[in-house]
């Protein structure tokens, strides 16, 4: 009896899962109704930033209105729009698209695994496709992105510094960087946006505070410290800017330093894994071989 319940309430679970599947393959791949500026729209001017889950609030789709209770119950709409934030904001994905990868992923693990094993227990995979694209996808493409920002940084500071000296505004240093880069980076794409930002009717000081929330990094965070500080009291930020700059190098040759030295440690656990045992066993092997066969000379 026990089995028979467990095979049909599979049975439909599978049936349910692949009618969820269809809709959210459909839905994924949807175009948009609007696409919303990688700088901003009017109402950020007022400070109300829009988020892509308070537009389901007035739909009357049942699928939007199950992802909003999705996204606000478990606690994901803000965690999915700062994920969608660190990414740069991609034209090609948001938020809803993110949660609904999630869901695709949550729903086809487990399905999947049920019919290569025909196992009950495979319902638990769909927690772990559920948070598998953060781990595996998200979070990766965040590092990588902010190892590029944080890698050119100090160039880019140095040249803030030569141009402010030569007279200009650390505004117009800034966009004459980001013009004369050969190759826009993320980090030019960045300050482009906050140039932009500040040419829509945004104040410097929450343009660079944007920037500094958009990248999640420490550094430009000490950045946009540094000029604001010396914005609001007049001091010379030349000289900031340089020092902050042989700074931020010293740090990273620091870490260089560290991890070359954390090298030879992380290398004891695949010595002791795979090295040893087979040194062990090609030494020791013929010495058994001859215990087993009776071929050892007895003392």
């Amino acid at each position: 009896m026990q089995e028979t319940f467990t095979k049909y309430f599979l049975m439909g679970l599978a049936v349910l899962g692949s009618f969820a599947t269809f809709s959210a393959v459909q839905r994924f791949f949807a175009p948009r109704e609007e696409d919303r500026s990688a700088i901003g729209d009017i109402s950020d001017l007022e400070g109300k930033e829009v988020s892509v889950f308070a537009k389901l609030e007035g739909s009357k789709n049942f699928w939007d209105q199950l992802d909003l209770i999705f996204a606000r119950r478990l606690g994901l709409e803000k965690p999915l729009e700062e994920k969608y934030m660190l990414l740069g904001r991609p034209t090609t994905t948001d938020p809803l698209q993110m949660l609904h990868t999630k869901q695709l992923v949550g729903l086809i693990l487990p399905v999947g695994f049920y019919l290569l094993t025909d196992s009950p227990y495979t319902v638990l995979f769909g927690l772990l496709g559920f948070v598998m694209p953060d781990v595996m996808f998200y979070s990766r493409r965040i590092r990588q992105r902010q190892d590029e920002i944080i890698h050119n940084f100090p160039t880019f500071v140095d040249l803030a510094a030569l141009m402010i000296e030569s007279g200009l505004d650390y505004m117009n240093a800034f966009d004459r960087i980001v013009k004369i880069a050969p190759v826009k980076t993320h980090l030019e794409l960045e300050m482009e946006r906050t140039i932009g930002e500040v040419q829509l009717g945004y104040s410097r000081r929450d343009a660079l505070r944007r920037l500094s929330m958009r990248t999640g990094l420490q550094e430009v965070r000490s950045f946009v410290g540094l000029v604001i500080q010396s914005d609001e009291l007049g001091t010379s930020l030349v000289e900031l800017l340089r020092n902050y700059s042989t700074d931020m190098r010293f740090r990273r040759l620091n870490k260089a330093e560290k991890l070359a030295a954390q090298a030879s440690t992380k290398m004891l656990i695949p010595l002791f894994i795979f090295i040893f045992p087979t040194v062990f066993i090609l030494m020791l092997s013929p010495m058994i071989s001859d215990l087993l066969t009776g071929g050892a000379v007895p003392f």
